[in-house]
């Protein structure tokens, strides 16, 4: 076990450590600065590929991440170990995507392509401040360790027909989070705790939406934002207060991880 560390606290970024403009808020980065301080881990965790972040993980000092919904973990800035999906597996799913006139991403840490834009797909990334590169066969050329697919209501389709290959996640309205299966937050999170000699280490997550439900069941305190999904507020140990309202620090508070007013 790692003795200088106290406490291992995880954060999801929408709709949790980000406010509604995607933004840390000052009292965030202030209270995540004050735990390691305290020598506390913060760890990002979250279906974001490290590429997307490096502003984030500039601005708050975090160099310990769960990425991509676990499929890319780094600890103290370095690569722990990736998952890559099989070049053969991603062709059939592009085919199967093409069927439905669906659009894919393909990703790796440090960038990513798609099979073609929509007008969703265009507000997706704006609102994620990335910029669109459309490249079919990108994935023959990179190593790919997560994809997104772009619909609003086949995530049953999909997970049927490529159950036990590939797990899929709503991400948002538009889109599906894609990951080999068995591969989570949680798995990440695990393999983090595991080969980083974390375990034995109380820990604790803050989340909010239902792709934070696996880390939330192998976490010691579940921390729910006010604003996250009510099936989240029902497993959770704490429900502190919304992200544009200082959750972040309130529920830290509450555990005493930083000090009070």
């Amino acid at each position: 076990m790692n003795t200088e560390i106290k406490a291992v606290v995880f954060f999801d970024l929408d709709g949790t450590l980000f406010d509604d403009q995607k933004n840390v808020l000052p009292e965030s980065i202030a209270a995540i600065k004050e735990m390691q301080q305290h020598d506390i881990l913060p760890v990002i965790a979250t279906g974001r590929n490290i590429f997307e972040i490096q502003d984030v993980l500039d601005e708050t000092g975090i160099d310990t991440v769960v990425s991509a919904n676990g499929s890319y973990v780094q600890y103290r800035g370095k690569e722990l170990f990736r998952e890559a999906i099989d070049q053969s597996l991603i062709e059939s799913f592009t085919a199967f995507a093409n069927e439905q006139g669906d659009a894919v991403a393909y990703y790796n840490n440090q960038g990513f392509a798609l099979t073609k834009t929509t007008d969703d797909i265009v507000n997706n990334y704006k609102a994620l401040r990335l910029s669109i590169t459309v490249d079919p066969e990108y994935y023959l050329k990179h190593p790919i360790n997560f994809l997104n697919v772009f619909n609003r209501d086949k995530e049953d389709l999909y997970n049927e027909h490529f159950a036990g290959q590939l797990t899929l996640v709503r991400n948002n309205p538009v889109c599906l989070d894609t990951m080999k299966s068995g591969v989570t937050k949680r798995s990440g999170l695990e393999k983090l705790l595991q080969q980083a000699h974390l375990e034995g280490i109380h820990t604790y997550a803050f989340g909010d939406e239902l792709n934070d439900l696996e880390m939330f069941a192998s976490v010691d305190t579940a921390i729910v934002m006010g604003n996250g999904n009510p099936r989240d507020k029902k497993v959770a140990d704490y429900i502190t207060t919304t992200n544009t309202t200082d959750g972040i620090v309130n529920g830290l508070r509450h555990y005493q991880l930083i000090a009070s007013k």
